[in-house]
């Protein structure tokens, strides 16, 4: 589990409202304990092997120094793109399904035309599958995540055409 997935847990439990939660796999314990609810106050707490801790940091960093350079020229043209299209966002972290089960058809395909309330995908998390349905009607224009790939929080998993 990279810094990212964790910022983007602490992130999902804020915005649950749930008080505590607590994930722990072989090599990493996590506790994350929201505040009062007024206070919007987010206390997080992490237990990792030493042997681990100096390696985590120092790999990212590493791998997305080269690629800054040439990201940004490609991100503008994207946005003056997609600027009219609605983006369906990822509400939890998991794997994404695109079908029901695997011998089952897409939920939706590129084209199609939806309307808010329609399932859209499926994403499993801790052996739990989630229907992720639709918040606005439109055609899907593009499908931005691979099937049975994993997804963040927030991570865009659609474009729609809302026209």
């Amino acid at each position: 589990m990279d810094i990212k997935e964790i910022q983007s847990l602490i992130k999902f439990v804020a915005k649950s409202g749930a008080s505590e939660v607590k994930l722990e796999t072989d090599d990493i314990k996590i506790t994350i304990r929201t505040g009062s609810a007024g206070s919007g106050e987010t206390t997080f707490v992490q237990s990792i092997p030493m042997a681990q801790a100096p390696v985590t940091p120092s790999a990212p960093v590493q791998q997305e120094a080269p690629t800054a350079p040439a990201a940004p020229a490609k991100e503008t043209e994207k946005k003056e793109d997609d600027s009219k299209y609605i983006t369906i966002k990822s509400p939890i972290i998991g794997t994404f399904y695109r079908k029901p089960s695997p011998d089952k058809p897409a939920f939706v395909e590129v084209g199609d035309k939806i309307s808010a309330g329609d399932v859209l995908c499926v994403i499993e998390a801790m052996k739990l599958f989630n229907d992720i349905e639709s918040e606005v009607s439109g055609t899907i224009v593009k499908v931005l995540v691979d099937d049975s790939s994993p997804v963040e929080f927030d991570q865009p998993l659609f474009l729609v055409d809302p026209s």
